[in-house]
């Protein structure tokens, strides 16, 4: 028998516009830290701009978004990410030589072997500041303090390494990194959480009313746990291969999210240092951004396709940016919009230092 949906809750849900065409495909212009859209270029290859060409403000931006009418418009399949740009699969990934995750779950007493397939969200950003690579400190970003000005939506908090979750929790073994704990040696360990905005909530209480009984419920937030550290010259040195600029790196900055309550497996927030080609005096940062998100995650669409207002909760929709249901400039806003959002205010905090 299906659970009676509250009234009151339909009701809220109704409330919601759906978005044209147009602005279903299109991020929005609301950016972190008052950087306009207007700084932000749209192109097909960052690396196939020559960047003494940027121009000062100005960020140079690509998520690989180039199918409008497919509904995972900027996902790639994990295992086709590592054959189509195998440098930009072997810098994000979350460790060398990392692989979709295989695990054991218990099904009505019985345990079964899972393998779970990924796919990935990328988007690259390219700026200039007008200062040299030397004088740029990049220790001052390492530190909790300088991620929670990045997006106030998200709230973090120190973690002990021995917390984290893949270390501590046998079920979350699969997660390990094989070389070394996660967060040893790290600038930061951190713990975040960020409730979701908007009309999400109520899209999820009542995602959860259709699925009463089941153990897969669907939380309000999203919580997660990185390491920060900053990369200095030798560190930053193969990256080179990455960027396609002709400068050695002189250093980087990554942040990789290594465990998530829910819908995301992994996450790599990373930026290269390096000085501008014939202009020392200048410094060319590429910032990448990666997600991965859970395939079964993006199969949910059968349970909502029977309540009218959930067609436009789909995962793949809410995910991307193009669900009447995204809200803000944070997550809730969908990656396209957070991705960019938060490579705008890294290249304001980085030009202002």
């Amino acid at each position: 028998m299906r659970p009676q949906i509250p009234a009151a809750l339909l009701l809220a849900l109704t409330a919601a516009p759906l978005p044209s065409p147009t602005a279903a495909q299109t991020p929005a212009a609301n950016t972190a830290g008052g950087a306009g859209a207007e700084r932000i270029k749209e192109v097909p290859s960052v690396s196939a701009v020559d960047p003494a060409t940027i121009k000062p403000g100005q960020i140079l931006f690509t998520d690989h978004r180039d199918n409008p009418s497919a509904p995972e418009n900027g996902l790639i399949p994990y295992l086709d990410w590592l054959k189509a740009r195998p440098a930009e699969a072997a810098a994000l990934s979350p460790y060398p030589g990392y692989r979709e995750p295989d695990y054991t779950v218990t099904v009505n007493g019985i345990a079964k072997p899972r393998h779970e397939t990924l796919k990935v969200y990328v988007a690259e950003g390219r700026f200039v500041v007008a200062r040299p690579p030397e004088a740029i400190d990049l220790a001052g970003f390492a530190n909790l303090a300088f991620v929670q000005k990045m997006d106030p939506a998200i709230k973090h908090r120190t973690l002990n390494p021995a917390d984290a979750t893949p270390t501590k929790d046998p079920a979350a073994a699969f997660a390990k990194r094989p070389d070394r704990p996660w967060c040893e040696g790290a600038s930061a360990c951190i713990e975040s959480r960020y409730d979701l905005e908007g009309k999400l909530p109520l899209g999820v209480k009542l995602a959860n009313k259709l699925e009463e009984g089941s153990a897969k419920k669907i939380a309000e937030f999203v919580s997660f746990q990185s390491e920060l550290r900053a990369l200095n010259a030798e560190q930053a040195a193969p990256l080179a291969a990455l960027t396609r600029i002709g400068t050695n790196p002189t250093g980087g900055l990554e942040q990789r999210i290594f465990w998530v309550n829910q819908i995301l497996r992994f996450g790599t927030f990373l930026a290269v240092f390096q000085p501008l080609p014939g202009d020392p005096t200048r410094t060319v940062v590429t910032a990448y951004m990666a997600l991965a998100i859970k395939g079964d995650v993006l199969d949910r669409k059968a349970e909502y396709a029977r309540v009218p207002v959930l067609k436009n909760l789909l995962p793949a929709q809410v995910l991307m940016g193009n669900s009447s249901f995204n809200t803000g400039t944070s997550i809730s806003a969908g990656l396209p919009v957070y991705a960019r959002n938060r490579i705008a205010a890294f290249a304001e905090a980085v030009s202002r230092r």
